[in-house]
């Protein structure tokens, strides 16, 4: 598969727009360290200009005052474009990011246009304008007066999204459709390492004729994204990445009081009842431990199994990971590409060492696999690990390294699965649904899967976390409002 993708504009104002300074930065494929492209590199100024085109159409424009369902149609017709060029898509998806070519199309694609879907289709349907009480009270004028209340939800503003290169354009997707479907114009600043994702996006949203300035792209570094999360002109921001970045860029929205929603990292903790069905919990462990190179914040990483099968576990566990082909993801027969980069990998490699030097046994991987010294590739890496404390099964690796601890009564593994800093995802394998779903409320998190879930996004259900894996839900009904005021009218008839 050869890719090749070359822009050296930005999206601001419904325009392509060199930067200021006219820089670009290649795109490497981290399978092949092959360059696969160019993409401009923003600048403050560049931030400057999309603040002020954002600023303008949400003030003067045509896009906040639509009627809901013409704002949905136009949505419609960039959704309808964006699938129209799927295959475009996936293939740049594998080559920038590293996917699979299977998690690319279903996972990377297919279940961020369910979530815009979602979006057109809710704002078609939703109530925005809900009828509140109705009283009769004495007039001071004499006789009665009727009083009516009525709540109405408004767009919010000006939207920044800033993005992660894990999944790019299903959190590029996942930034634009409720801010849009709200009626807010947005600026979305991808990661530096995958921009291509973005801008691909941009170029399909002049084609699909968004008015000017509802939706712009900026790339950049540090310094563009501290302008963004600093401007008073900006009301609001989306955020997917780590929980160090999150608290940074709260910090910068605070002095605006901006409303900011933060999709942030994860250690979530998978339980492996007596009672589970074994093959499907450890299908379950691999998969949390290879998808996307270990490189999500939704990963079951702590698998948590009851010590009377937790060598039968991790017996059958690595069996399994044994029989997954790591590789180029353009292969269709590769189950695990690479990671994002080789700076990424050493720092995946100190963790590995890490818990190493702290006692944990290593019983699978820990090394570079052999034949692939091109690309950033690693071995699925597990550890079992002595105990919850140790280095590696409390802070977030973004790579595929696991951990398994072993318990002995529920209520040990619900402790253990709650000690930690972070409550995004979790997991409870057992065949009986009841004890699971008794154990799934008690773990501080924002959802959890019972003997794998369902398989794939729903979209209508909020996404979001607990502690430091967030603030605000994506999706749903919640992840709607995240990008809406609530106004109260109040009035009286005669």
């Amino acid at each position: 598969m050869t890719i090749s993708m070359y822009c050296d504009s930005l999206y601001i104002g419904g325009k392509k727009i060199k930067p200021i300074t006219g820089a670009v930065q290649t795109v490497i494929n981290p399978a092949t360290e092959e360059v696969i492209g160019e993409a401009p590199v923003g600048t403050i100024a560049d931030a400057e200009a999309a603040i002020s085109a954002a600023r303008e159409a949400f003030d003067k424009g045509p896009w906040p005052k639509m009627e809901w369902r013409e704002r949905a149609n136009i949505l419609q017709k960039f959704h309808d474009a964006l699938i129209a060029r799927k295959t475009e898509i996936v293939n740049l998806i594998v080559a920038e990011a590293g996917s699979t070519v299977a998690v690319a199309s279903a996972m990377h694609f297919d279940m961020s246009m369910d979530g815009f879907q979602y979006f057109i289709e809710q704002i078609q349907r939703r109530e925005f304008i809900v009828p509140g009480s109705v009283s009769v009270h004495p007039s001071w004028t004499g006789g009665q007066n009727l009083g009516s209340t009525v709540k109405v939800y408004e767009p919010l503003g000006v939207s920044v999204g800033i993005t992660a290169y894990n999944y790019p354009f299903f959190l590029n997707i996942a930034k634009i459709g409720p801010a849009l479907a709200a009626g807010c114009t947005l600026i979305l600043k991808p990661a530096p390492q995958t921009p291509l994702q973005a801008l691909i996006i941009g170029e399909i949203a002049m084609e699909a004729g968004l008015p000017e300035g509802v939706f712009n792209i900026v790339t950049g570094g540090v310094e563009v994204g501290e302008k963004l999360t600093t401007d008073p002109r900006v009301d609001q921001i989306s955020f997917t990445g780590s929980d160090k970045v999150g608290a940074i860029i709260q910090a910068q929205a605070a002095p605006t009081l901006k409303r900011v929603a933060l999709e942030l990292g994860g250690k979530s903790a998978m339980i492996v009842c007596e009672d589970a069905d074994l093959e499907l919990a450890a299908f379950n462990g691999m998969m949390n431990l290879t998808n996307q190179c270990g490189q999500g914040c939704i990963l079951q990483t702590r698998q948590l199994v009851h010590n009377s099968i937790r060598e039968q576990y991790l017996e059958l566990l690595c069996a399994m990971v044994s029989q997954m082909k790591i590789g180029d993801p353009a292969d269709p027969d590769v189950d695990m590409g690479p990671l994002i980069s080789a700076a990424q990998r050493e720092k995946v490699l100190d963790y590995i060492e890490k818990g190493k030097s702290e006692g944990n046994r290593l019983v699978y991987g820990g090394g570079i696999p052999e034949g692939l010294d091109q690309g950033f590739f690693i071995e699925p890496t597990i550890f079992d690990c002595k105990s919850n404390d140790t280095t590696i099964a409390q802070e977030e690796i973004f790579g595929p390294v696991l951990c398994v601890i072993g318990f002995d009564t529920e209520e040990e593994a619900i402790n253990i699965a709650n000690d930690s800093v972070y409550g995004l995802s979790g997991g409870v394998f057992s065949k009986d649904a009841g004890k699971a779903f008794n154990i799934a409320k008690q773990i501080r998190t924002g959802g959890v899967l019972i003997n794998g879930g369902g398989g794939k996004l729903n979209p209508t259900v909020p996404f979001g976390g607990y502690k430091r894996s967030g603030i605000g839900r994506e999706y749903g009904e919640e992840g709607l409002n995240e990008f809406l005021e609530i106004k109260v009218i109040d009035f009286r008839g005669a």
